[in-house]
C-alpha cells in the first residue's frame, strides 16, 4: 500500500484536481492507496482571517464565508455531473452552516478560544476531502472516504497538538483491516482528542498527517506531491540557479525542512523514519519529472552540501555579563523563562568564556522574551553583573546542510569567505558536532545575496555571477555592451564567469532587469525606460543587494564621479573610464581607494590613462614588487596625438579636430582634450599610483590654445575661434618643420615636479614616430634606469576604451 499526500496547490481548484485524480486513478492499478489532501490554496488563510474578524465583532467574516462557500460549490459542480450535484452540493452548504454557525458564536461573545479556532481550521480539509472523494467515485468507483479525526487521535494541545502514537496506529490498522477500497480518502492537518475534540497538527500538518499513516499501515512509500520538482538545492524562488536534489537522506531532509524548505513540514519525517519508509517528493504539474527520493540509502555524491536553506524574520537575544561566567544554571534559568513563555528557541551558540549566550528566536516573541528574560536577571542586571538583554531583529538564519560534510575539511572557512567577499555581515555561528549543518545569523536584507553567492560557489562549478550597473552608453558604452553580448558565452564556458546587464542608463533613461536586460535589444529597452534619475538608480541598486555587484560608469561627468563612495560603501565594485574622481582632491582619491579596501569592494580604474593599455597596472605591479618611479614621460592623449600626426599645411587644425570628434577620439566637448586637463589629470593619475601625493594644482598646464577658443561656452563657437585663430595654430607647425621636429603634447613628472605642454620632439626621441593616436609612456625606475620601461600603443578610440572597461569587469570575476 501506498500513501499519497497533496498539498494545497496541487487542489487549488478544480483543473488541478482533475490532474490529481488523474494521477490517483492510473497507481490506483496496481496497488491500493490511501491519499491524503489538504485544503484548497488559501483556504486556511480565509478561515483564520473570518475566525479573527469574528471574534472582533468585525461583520465582513460572512463575506470571507460566502467566498469559501461559492469557492467550494463552483469546483464541486465542475468535478461531477449535473444530475448528481444536488445532494453534493446540499452537503457542502451544511458543512458551511455549520462553519457559519461557529464563526456567529465567535462574534457573539468576542473571543476565540484555542479550541474553536482548531475547529474552524479544520473545515478547509473537510470540504476539499469530501469534494475529492465524490469525484474520485465517477472515475473509480472502488473508492471510499474515511475521516482522520476519527483515526488520529491526540492530546488536546489545540493548535499543533501531541499525537498518541499507540492509540492512533491500532486505530488506523482495524479500519484499513476491514476496508475494502482501492482508494481512501482522508483529510489532513485535522484530528481528534479521545473525546471527539477537533485538533490540528499544525500548519502543513496534511504532509504530518501522511506520514502517520503510512507509518501505521508499514507502506511501501510516503508520495508527497506538491507544485515543485521536488527538494532543491536552495529556494527557487530566491535563488533561479537551484537544482532538484534527486536523493537525499532523511537527516538532511529533516535539517532543510527546519531552515524552511517549506515543500516538506519538518515533523513529517519522524513517523516514516522509525519504519525506514521513503518518501517521493513529485511535482502533481509534472508528475514525469523525477522528484527526490528520501530514504537512509542515499547514494554517496562529490558534493558534501546537499542544500542551503534559510529561516526569515529571526531575533537575535544575547544574554552576557561577568555574572555568568562559571557560574552553574544561568543557561537553565534563560532557556526555563522561554519554554514558560512558550517560546520556541531556533538558534544556539554560547561563548566558551561562559561571558555571553546568544539565541535565535522569532521576531514576533521577542518582545515577550526580552520583558521576561530582564526580569528572570533582574537581580543580576541591577547587580551591574549582567548587562539587559540585547535584542536585535529583522534577521535571518542561514544554514549549509550536508550528511557528509563532517567528512571535508575547510567548508565553514568556504562559507564565510563566500559570504565575506561580498560584505554579508556574520551576527552569529553555530555548528553541531555531527557537522551536518553549519548554521549562520546575518541581516535579512541579505539573505538574497547570501544565498546566491553561497550556491554559486558551492553548486554551479564555481561559475561566478557578476551583476552590471552600467551608466553612459555613448559611443565607448556602445561597443562595451557588444563586447559582452560577444564574449558572453566565451567568458562562462572558459573563465567560468558569467557577465550580466542589470542595469543601464543614459541621462534621459534607465532602464532595470535583475534577471539581466537581453543585449540584443538593449537600446528598445533602454528607450522605453523610465525617466533617468541618479538617486533613485543608487537606491535601486542598494534595494536588489545583488552579489557580485559591479557600478560600470562611461561617462565623463562629475556628479556621477562623486557617487563612488556609495557604491563602494554597499560593497558594490567600481570600473570607470571617468578620470575625475580620481584626479579629483587627493584626500577624496585615497578615502576612494580606502573604502575599496574597508568594504572589499574593487575600484577599478586601468581606462583613466592610456585606454585599453595596461598602464596603470603596470605601475601597480612595479609599486607591489618593491621598485620606485622616479621619472615619467609621456604622450597620454589619443586625441592629441592624432591631431598633431594629421595636421600639415594640407589640413587645418580646424578640420583635424572636427575628424578626431567624428572619430570618437575627443570628448564630447573638445577643449577638455586641447586644454590640457585631460592629460594633466592622466599624469596625475600615474603619479598617485606611484606613490606620490599630488593635486591638480600642483601640475603646470602650458597650453598652446588661445584663451578666447578655451572661454567659449558651445562647440559651435569653439570651431569657429579655431578657423578664426588658424595663424595661431599654423606658426606652431612652421616652427616644428624649420626644426626638424615633430609636434607632441607631453606630459612630465621628475623630481616631484610634473608638468603638461605641447613641445617640439626630436627625430632621435622616441615620440617622434608615435603615430596615429597611439599613447607612449616611458617609466624609470630604481630597476629601469638607463632603458626606461616602454608601454606604447593605441590610446583612444570607442573600442579599444571599451576592451580596458571589459578587461576590468573580467578582473574582478577573475578574483
Amino acid at each position: 500500500m501506498k500513501v499519497l499526500k497533496f498539498g494545497g496547490t496541487s487542489v487549488a481548484n478544480a483543473q488541478n484536481i482533475k490532474l490529481v485524480l488523474t494521477i490517483v486513478t492510473e497507481k490506483a492499478k496496481h496497488e491500493k492507496l490511501v491519499v491524503v489532501v489538504s485544503a484548497l490554496s488559501k483556504v486556511t488563510d480565509l478561515l483564520q482571517l473570518a475566525s479573527q474578524k469574528a471574534a472582533s465583532n468585525d461583520e465582513s467574516y460572512k463575506e470571507i464565508v460566502t467566498e469559501i462557500e461559492k469557492k467550494h460549490l463552483d469546483t464541486l459542480k465542475e468535478l461531477i455531473p449535473v444530475s448528481e450535484q444536488s445532494s453534493l452540493l446540499s452537503h457542502v452548504k451544511r458543512i458551511v452552516n455549520h462553519l457559519e454557525t461557529l464563526l456567529d458564536g465567535c462574534f457573539l461573545l468576542g473571543e476565540l478560544s484555542p479550541r474553536t479556532a482548531d475547529t474552524i481550521l479544520g473545515f478547509g480539509e473537510l470540504l476539499s476531502s469530501y469534494i475529492i472523494a465524490e469525484a474520485l467515485k465517477q472515475k473509480e468507483k472502488n473508492s471510499g472516504y474515511a475521516d482522520s479525526r476519527e483515526l488520529i487521535k491526540t492530546n488536546a494541545t489545540f493548535g499543533k497538538a501531541i499525537v498518541d502514537f499507540e492509540t492512533t496506529n491500532r486505530l488506523v490498522s482495524d479500519f484499513f483491516a476491514v476496508n475494502a477500497n482501492q482508494i481512501v480518502v482522508l483529510p489532513g492537518f485535522i484530528a481528534s482528542t479521545a473525546n471527539k475534540i477537533p485538533t490540528t497538527l499544525g500548519r502543513g500538518g496534511s504532509d504530518y498527517t501522511a506520514a502517520i499513516i503510512a507509518a501505521a499501515l508499514n507502506a511501501t512509500d510516503l508520495e508527497i506531491w506538491t507544485d515543485v520538482n521536488g527538494m532543491f538545492t536552495a529556494n527557487p524562488k530566491i535563488v533561479k540557479q537551484a537544482q532538484p536534489i534527486a536523493t537525499i537522506s532523511y537527516q538532511e531532509a529533516m535539517e532543510l525542512s527546519h531552515f524552511g524548505a517549506k515543500v516538506l513540514y519538518p515533523p513529517t519525517i519522524q513517523p516514516v523514519l522509525r519504519k525506514n519508509i521513503p518518501i517521493l517528493i513529485k511535482n502533481t504539474f509534472e508528475p514525469e519529472a523525477i522528484g527526490t527520493y528520501i530514504s537512509n540509502d542515499v547514494i554517496s555524491q562529490t558534493n558534501p552540501v546537499k542544500g542551503i536553506s534559510h529561516i526569515d524574520n529571526i531575533a537575535l537575544l544575547t544574554l552576557e555579563g561577568p555574572g555568568m561566567v562559571g557560574v552553574s544554571g544561568s543557561s537553565k534559568r534563560l532557556f526555563e523563562v522561554l519554554s514558560h513563555e512558550n517560546i520556541n528557541v531556533i538558534f544556539i551558540t554560547q561563548a566558551s568564556s561562559e561571558h555571553s549566550i546568544c539565541i535565535g528566536i522569532l521576531n514576533s516573541d521577542a518582545e515577550t522574551a526580552e520583558i521576561a528574560i530582564n526580569k528572570a536577571f533582574e537581580v543580576e542586571i541591577a547587580q551591574n553583573k549582567i548587562d539587559p538583554c540585547i535584542v536585535e531583529n529583522n534577521l535571518c538564519i542561514i544554514a549549509l546542510v550536508g550528511e557528509n560534510m563532517k567528512n571535508h575539511q575547510g567548508l565553514s572557512g568556504r562559507m564565510f569567505s563566500t559570504l565575506g567577499k561580498n560584505n554579508v555581515n556574520i551576527r552569529a555561528i553555530a555548528q553541531g558536532a555531527s557537522e551536518r549543518n553549519i548554521s549562520a545569523v546575518i541581516n535579512e536584507r541579505d539573505v538574497k545575496k547570501a544565498l546566491n553567492t553561497l550556491h554559486e560557489n558551492f553548486f554551479e562549478e564555481n561559475t561566478k555571477q557578476l551583476n552590471l550597473f552600467v551608466i553612459g552608453v555613448g559611443n565607448v558604452g556602445e561597443k562595451f555592451i557588444e563586447q559582452i553580448h560577444q564574449q558572453k558565452k566565451f567568458l562562462k564556458e572558459n573563465l567560468k564567469i558569467n557577465v550580466r546587464v542589470v542595469a543601464l542608463s543614459n541621462s534621459r533613461k534607465m532602464h532595470f532587469d535583475e534577471d539581466g536586460i537581453s543585449l540584443k535589444e538593449w537600446q528598445t529597452v533602454l528607450n522605453n525606460g523610465e525617466t533617468a534619475n541618479q538617486d533613485l538608480f543608487i537606491a535601486k541598486v542598494k534595494e536588489l543587494n545583488l552579489r557580485n555587484s559591479i557600478f560600470v560608469d562611461i561617462t565623463a561627468n562629475e556628479s556621477v564621479s562623486k557617487t563612488y563612495e556609495q557604491y563602494l560603501k554597499q560593497s558594490v565594485g567600481v570600473v570607470t573610464c571617468n578620470k575625475i574622481a580620481c584626479s579629483s582632491a587627493y584626500d577624496n582619491y585615497k578615502k576612494l581607494k580606502n573604502l575599496s579596501r574597508q568594504y572589499n569592494a574593487p575600484f577599478l580604474f586601468e581606462t583613466n590613462v592610456g585606454a585599453g593599455l595596461p598602464i596603470i597596472d603596470t605601475v601597480k605591479n612595479l609599486i607591489a614588487s618593491g621598485d620606485k618611479v622616479n621619472k615619467i614621460q609621456a604622450v597620454l592623449s589619443g586625441s592629441l596625438n592624432f591631431i598633431f600626426n594629421n595636421f600639415d599645411e594640407h589640413n587645418s587644425f580646424h578640420d583635424v579636430v572636427k575628424e578626431a570628434g567624428l572619430q570618437g577620439f575627443t570628448e564630447p566637448d573638445p577643449k577638455i582634450d586641447l586644454s590640457g586637463i585631460d592629460v594633466a589629470r592622466k599624469i596625475l593619475i600615474l603619479i598617485r599610483e606611484s606613490g606620490y601625493q599630488m593635486d591638480i594644482e600642483s601640475i603646470a598646464n602650458e597650453s598652446f590654445m588661445p584663451a578666447e577658443c578655451l572661454e567659449t561656452t558651445s562647440n559651435e563657437v569653439f570651431f569657429a575661434s579655431l578657423q578664426k585663430h588658424a595663424a595661431h595654430f599654423d606658426a606652431f607647425y612652421k616652427e616644428a618643420q624649420s626644426k626638424e621636429s615633430r609636434l607632441k603634447y607631453v606630459a612630465q613628472f621628475e623630481n616631484g615636479k610634473a608638468s603638461v605642454g605641447l613641445q617640439f620632439i626630436p627625430k632621435d626621441h622616441p615620440f617622434y614616430n608615435l603615430e596615429g593616436k597611439d599613447n607612449i609612456v616611458l617609466f624609470y625606475t630604481d630597476r629601469y634606469v638607463d632603458q626606461p620601461l616602454l608601454i606604447k600603443g593605441a590610446g583612444a578610440g570607442a573600442a579599444v576604451t571599451a576592451s580596458g572597461i571589459f578587461a576590468d569587469v573580467i578582473r574582478i570575476g577573475n578574483v
